[in-house]
């Protein structure tokens, strides 16, 4: 029915200056990105792009810069040290435009490497745990090369496709990577005590992974009627839907569903979204599209933040000009909440880091990249309390900036600002 071959075999098909695009997150297929790395010897300038991608990265190794160069539309960990070391680059672009590069032919593909489950009886595959940008890359790359994984969920959606969309098939049964939050700091819980106490009944929710949105969650249990159209998800949803917390009931697009462009989490997360029609695998260029998410009312998108300045400017890609993450999703949602009727859109983040610096500043570091401007920022959540700078001058927002700052940071951020008009 279908082309089988091993992991070697298909990626002899990548040529020299090709471009490759690897689906993301937990779905990465490892078996294929690592057969491509061992043909380093063979290879030049290939360039590899990727959103994030959960489990190893060999190409990414600057040993191999003849070889492979990275494109990150959103840059993890694992592909980090990528920009420094010279066999990196970055790419701005919103999670929502994402597809567009694609589908214009902005950036054209040679070969796409994705990651599905087995073809069902009527010869169709599921994208499972991460569906973003790859239907868009299927349709414009000329090769598509598949990991056929028996252990990946079958989700709903968007990201079902008939095996005859894909060219080569290797097949395997390893797990899907897993990442297991850790329990909430105090800091964390107050900052959820804060987050969760404007959220209102029959709110819909974008948040992201991490012990934030854990701590949020966690606070949600006596709610009612929530609904959910985030870009992701991890595990701590599971238990507000299997109480009925969280139901969909009064979203105002795709009602009762629950939808998501790519998931990250434990075993348990994984097994629960397989063959659920509750939860609906979507691609970014509808999840994340400001008219979209706008329809649903109390829409409540809860983003992070390295920094924060006292007009409300909000760095989230990078320390100093020092790129670290990327512009990903959170102006798509900052703004499709504040359109909403009743919506909320909320910065939430540590009053100071782990060593004590401030992260509410009098200006950003230079070269910080401004993801969230001044003039789209509604809630601004420390420990300390809630800032809400919508409709504020700009004296109200840093009096009420640096009252949600660290005690220790507050009269010297105040000065320093005060210093520079």
């Amino acid at each position: 029915m279908y082309k089988v071959v091993s992991a070697e075999e298909a990626v002899e098909v990548i040529k020299s200056n090709d471009r490759v695009y690897v689906q993301a997150a937990a779905a990465a297929p490892q078996l294929l990105t690592k057969a491509m790395s061992d043909r380093y010897e063979e290879l030049r300038n290939v360039e590899v792009c990727h959103l994030h991608v959960e489990g190893e990265a060999p190409y990414a190794n600057p040993d191999l810069k003849d070889s492979f160069h990275v494109n990150s539309f959103f840059i993890g960990s694992n592909v980090r040290h990528t920009l420094a070391a010279g066999n990196g680059s970055y790419t701005p672009v919103f999670l929502s435009e994402l597809p567009l590069l694609f589908k214009r032919n902005i950036l054209s593909l040679d070969v796409a490497l994705i990651h599905v489950s087995v073809p069902d009886k009527h010869g169709y595959c599921s994208l499972g745990v991460s569906v973003e940008a790859t239907l868009a890359a299927i349709e414009s790359a000329k090769i598509v090369i598949a990991q056929v994984n028996v252990q990946m969920p079958r989700t709903h959606g968007d990201g079902i496709i008939h095996h005859t969309e894909i060219d080569l098939f290797v097949e395997c049964d390893e797990p899907i990577p897993v990442h297991n939050n850790g329990e909430p700091s105090d800091i964390e819980n107050k900052i959820g005590d804060y987050v969760a106490s404007l959220i209102e009944d029959k709110s819909t929710l974008q948040m992201g992974i991490g012990s934030i949105p854990n701590a949020v969650l966690s606070r949600l249990k006596n709610h009612k009627n929530l609904g959910l159209h985030t870009e992701m998800f991890s595990d701590g949803v599971i238990d507000l839907i299997l109480k009925d917390v969280i139901n969909g009931n009064f979203k105002g697009i795709n009602p009762g569903r629950s939808l998501a462009t790519f998931l990250i989490g434990s075993k348990r997360l994984y097994d629960y979204v397989d063959d659920n029609p509750f939860v609906e695998m979507r691609a970014s260029d509808y999840v994340n599209d400001v008219s979209i998410i706008k329809q649903n009312p109390k829409m409540v998108a809860i983003n992070s933040a390295i920094e924060v300045d006292l007009t409300g400017q909000v760095c989230a890609d990078s320390i100093g000009a020092k790129m670290y993450s990327g512009v990903g999703g959170q102006m798509d949602y900052i703004r499709g909440a504040s359109l909403s009727e009743g919506g909320k859109a909320i910065i939430a983040l540590p009053s100071a880091t782990k060593k004590g610096i401030s992260r509410i500043v009098p200006s950003l570091k230079p070269g910080a990249g401004v993801v969230t401007t001044r003039a789209h920022v509604h809630h601004v959540v420390t420990e300390y309390g809630i800032a809400n700078l919508y409709g504020k001058t700009i004296k109200d927002r840093v009096k009420a900036l640096v009252d949600i700052a660290h005690p220790d940071h507050r009269e010297s951020i105040d000065k320093a600002y005060f210093e520079l008009i």
